[in-house]
């Protein structure tokens, strides 16, 4: 899976928690709380087509990660009847 599809949703040094994408320059969101950076990295994520969200703990450990499934796939595989 590329990159273009993995975002991480990591603390600010300044407060609050970012979604950001392996290897940018700079955050893609920022929110006041974990868990609404966690909805937006998943909306993020859903809207390129499905890929990885890798969520880390206040420590910058990666905690827990969720694998988003593609959607709305315009060219679905065929039915093999």
């Amino acid at each position: 899976m590329s990159n273009q599809n993995r975002r991480s949703v990591v603390p600010n040094p300044g407060g609050g928690w970012d979604v950001t994408k392996p290897g940018g320059s700079r955050a893609s969101a920022h929110t006041d709380t974990q868990v609404e950076a966690i909805s937006r990295a998943r909306e993020i994520v859903t809207n390129a087509g499905g890929g990885e969200v890798q969520i880390h703990g206040r420590d910058g450990r990666i905690r827990d990660s969720d694998t988003i499934a593609p959607g709305n796939d315009p060219f679905p595989p065929r039915d093999k009847r």
